[in-house]
């Protein structure tokens, strides 16, 4: 037989004769209610009963007004969902079915025409449970019964002999957040929050299909796809790779198996991470067959050829924490994630692909998925797959203390391995982490004080930790992952960010600025080797902050609403002492809301660049956060409806690929030039000293080359070289045109605060729909364009007697503008 012909009857075969079928049950006609009341409601499956409630009108949106406070009752009680589908005879021909239930969150009784068939207690679990001899031909009726997460939680925290932090949320298995955050409402949330089907199988199962990458060079990758088979009886079948490539005979006995298919790629093309090259994926398409030529089923294997190594190796100042990429040192510039909305069902993909792309246009390459949250949708590895970002995954476990009974690590062991098996074909995932800040919240957060701790009750809540996450968790990624795969770090931060050792080796969480109040400045000195958690608050933008009202936007800083949607306790408080110490404090909104935007720019730029000069000695920068769950005041770059905040376009310019940076010492200027790139580049910098009018009243040059992959100190000015000019009316201006790379940045030499500003002539003149141009007669300082579009660039400076195009995203006419020195004059 001829290739064509084969491959003609193979595909005829596949439809004739397919022993695989599903079918999803969540488009079926669901209903919820109240398990008090008789009366059934329409429901939407994925959802929460939080939506289906509002779709139904029985209660507020909880994320205007104040009326999260409205809905807390919801938590404490029980629900109900069921649904009605047809089942053919057909269907019923078929061997085996499986009810599959993807997340039922959390605590629920699973049952089917009215048999109990399972008991669930693990929001991030799979459920599947065979169910042909439960189903009848016609009607059948799904039932899931939800016992509030509150009051179970509640229950099983009686049976621990000490008071545990954080009850009852500790003992849930249950995204963390939803119980309160200081940037995240408590709503928490009852439902079936994935998708739920039923599949029709025959002969054998395909349950999961591992990629092992063996051996990388540049000519050759070898790999195997390691394929977890369950056969209803002993027999003999046979795969084939892309239909007519590469066939493996073997013998699958009754039960589970595990078949190693081994595949050769020459000349592979390698995933990389953004600014090192494009993130190349393969897809391969497995074909089971069974003796004789019956298909079984397609399985199609997205996967990426990478190397990625964790190095820790002892130095003269302590250990070295960062991440060796195919080969060569990584800088990471990055940030935190979580969920992207309080009622984790509605986040679509398309918010899913705009937050990401947003990371890779502002040059990230890695992502913290953070340990309060979820296991994200399939979405979110994809997009990031597809952006070359790395993702650092938390399990999901954060901020307290987490019991270690058999039942409680058996199903945390189930957990991890449903995450792993679905996750660790991702290119993207980079490391696996136990959690976030359980050991610092043992040593350091004084919980054993405030709940009376005998000794006896401080030790097993340490043994219980040594259990959970230097035991059971890594002991279930080695028993489920290949070498290749497996990096896995127990908690992030490793050591507390009070402690000198946080600086010197691990990863750290620096809180000093905000917790301790510290001036932004004294991240110029706390530096480790890998900040992986740092924050600064700001208000979201002025359309955001609008939907915190279900009528007429009352922007008033007083207003409840507005003070509402600020869950830090003293948030207010700190960023009012911080906006006195840089800038003046306006008493208007809008002005309020763009001053604080620039102060929490102001303080990450001093943070990101200082931790990117200190490059090799640090070698990682993930700020505190990329998003948010509802509009709010936080430490967010791009607030809840998707829109950079003034800190995401700084972020954009502090991760640039080659960046100008200064710092500032007691007797200079010492400039830094940063090069992320693999290659060497060449400098020549003009220094110019240019007054609000644009006159240069002083200037230096230098020509230097830089190594790739470095941070150099090129330049140093004395600042009695300065000292004779009025720095409250000048900047620094440093330009580099040499090579391919062309630089430019103003550096100002005053706060703020202290800047004598003239008041700008700022035009903006409409190029084409999308594209406006801004002009100025003198330096226009933080120019800030409003309107309901984005802009390719904001909040940026304009020097004297220049313009700079803008793209927007969407046509709009209307485009307001204003600069610092409107919001610095009442």
């Amino acid at each position: 037989m001829n290739k064509s012909l084969l491959i003609a009857f193979l595909f005829i075969q596949n439809i004739l004769f397919a022993q695989f079928s599903e079918r999803n049950l969540s488009s079926e006609k669901w209903q919820f209610k109240n398990t008090k009341d008789k009366q059934w409601l329409p429901a939407k499956v994925p959802g929460t009963v939080h939506l289906d409630l509002m779709t139904n009108k029985l209660i507020p949106d909880p994320f205007k007004d104040e009326n999260e406070k409205k809905v807390q009752w919801i938590e404490d009680e029980d629900w109900d969902y069921q649904t009605s589908f047809k089942v053919s005879s057909k269907e019923l021909e078929y061997s085996n079915i499986d009810l599959v239930f993807n997340g039922l969150d959390t605590f629920s009784e699973i049952y089917l025409n009215g048999k109990l068939l399972r008991k669930t207690d693990n929001m991030f679990r799979t459920w599947e449970i065979p169910v042909k001899q439960n189903l009848k031909i016609g009607d059948n009726i799904v039932e899931v019964r939800f016992k509030s997460a509150i009051n179970t939680g509640k229950e099983l925290a009686k049976k621990v002999p000490f008071t545990m932090p954080e009850t009852p949320r500790s003992f849930v298995r249950k995204a963390q957040y939803q119980f309160g955050w200081d940037w995240g409402p408590r709503l928490v949330t009852a439902g079936i929050w994935k998708d739920v089907r039923l599949e029709f199988w025959n002969n054998a199962k395909v349950n999961n299909v591992q990629v092992q990458q063996k051996k990388l060079t540049d000519t050759l990758a070898e790999v195997s796809f390691n394929m977890k088979v369950f056969a209803d009886e002993d027999g003999e079948y046979f795969t084939r790779f892309n239909l007519n490539r590469g066939m493996h005979r073997f013998h699958l006995k009754k039960g589970s198996n595990t078949i190693v298919l081994p595949y050769k790629i020459k000349d592979p093309k390698i995933w990389q991470p953004n600014g090192r090259g494009e993130p190349d994926r393969y897809t391969t398409k497995i074909t089971l067959y069974k003796k004789g030529g019956k298909f079984i089923r397609d399985i199609n294997v997205t996967y990426g050829l990478k190397n990625v190594e964790l190095i820790q190796e002892k130095d003269e100042k302590g250990k070295t924490f960062y991440f060796k990429v195919n080969g060569n040192p990584l800088y990471i510039k990055g940030t935190n994630w979580i969920p992207a909305d309080s009622f984790s069902p509605r986040i679509t993909k398309e918010k899913y692909q705009r937050l990401i792309k947003a990371a890779k246009e502002a040059n990230m390459n890695m992502i913290r998925i953070w340990g309060g949250g979820i296991y994200e949708d399939e979405e979110f590895y994809k997009a990031c797959d597809e952006n070359g970002i790395l993702v650092w995954q938390d399990f999901m476990f954060a901020g307290s203390f987490y019991p270690a009974d058999e039942q409680f690590l058996n199903n945390v062991k189930e957990e991890v391995k449903d995450q792993v098996n679905r996750l660790q074909n991702h290119p993207s995932i980079a490391l696996w982490c136990g959690n976030n800040e359980i050991d610092e919240a043992i040593v350091n957060w004084g919980y054993q004080k405030q709940f009376k701790y005998s000794k006896n009750d401080s030790l097993q809540v340490w043994k219980d930790y040594k259990k959970l996450f230097h035991e059971v968790i890594p002991n279930t990624l080695k028993e489920n992952l290949t070498p290749d795969k497996n990096i896995y770090w127990p908690s992030s931060p490793s050591i507390g960010w009070g402690h000198k050792k946080s600086l010197t080796e691990g990863d750290s969480h620096y809180w000093g600025v905000w917790w301790g109040e510290q001036p932004f400045e004294i991240y110029n000195e706390k530096v480790g080797r890998f900040m992986s958690e740092y924050g600064f608050q700001g208000m979201p933008t002025l359309g955001t902050s609008k939907t915190m009202f279900s009528g007429v936007p009352d922007l008033n800083l007083q207003n409840s609403t507005i003070k509402a949607h600020e869950k830090h306790a003293r948030g207010w408080e700190i960023i009012n002492e911080y906006m006195k110490r840089d800038y003046k404090i306006p008493t208007d909104f809008v002005k309020y809301n763009y001053v604080s935007q620039l102060l929490q720019a102001r303080g990450m730029q001093i943070a990101m660049e200082a931790h990117r000069r200190a490059k090799p000695y640090n070698m990682g920068t993930l700020y505190w956060q990329l998003n948010d769950c509802w509009p709010v005041v936080s430490w967010s770059s791009i607030d809840y409806l998707g829109n950079w905040k003034a800190f995401h376009y700084q972020v954009k310019r502090s991760f640039e690929p080659v960046l100008l940076s200064m710092a500032e010492k007691d007797k200079t200027y010492d400039i830094f030039i940063i090069n992320d790139l693999l290659k060497e580049i060449t400098i020549n910098a003009k220094f110019e000293l240019v007054d609000f009018e644009g006159r240069q009243i002083w200037k230096s040059n230098k020509m230097k080359k830089i190594d790739g992959n470095i941070s150099e100190n090129i330049f140093s000015i004395n600042k009695s070289e300065l000292s004779q000019f009025d720095l409250s009316k000048a900047f620094l201006k440093i330009t580099s045109n040499n090579d391919s790379t062309k630089l430019e940045k103003l550096f100002f030499l005053v706060k703020p605060k202290d800047l004598k500003l003239s008041k700008p002539n700022l035009t903006i003149k409409k190029i084409s729909p999308t594209e406006i141009e801004v002009s100025t007669d003198v330096l226009a300082k933080d120019v800030y364009l409003i309107g309901d579009t984005h802009f390719s660039d904001n909040f940026f400076d304009l020097l004297p007697n220049t313009s700079k195009r803008i793209t927007l995203s969407k046509s709009f006419d209307k485009v307001e503008v204003m600069s610092l020195i409107d919001a610095l004059i009442e």
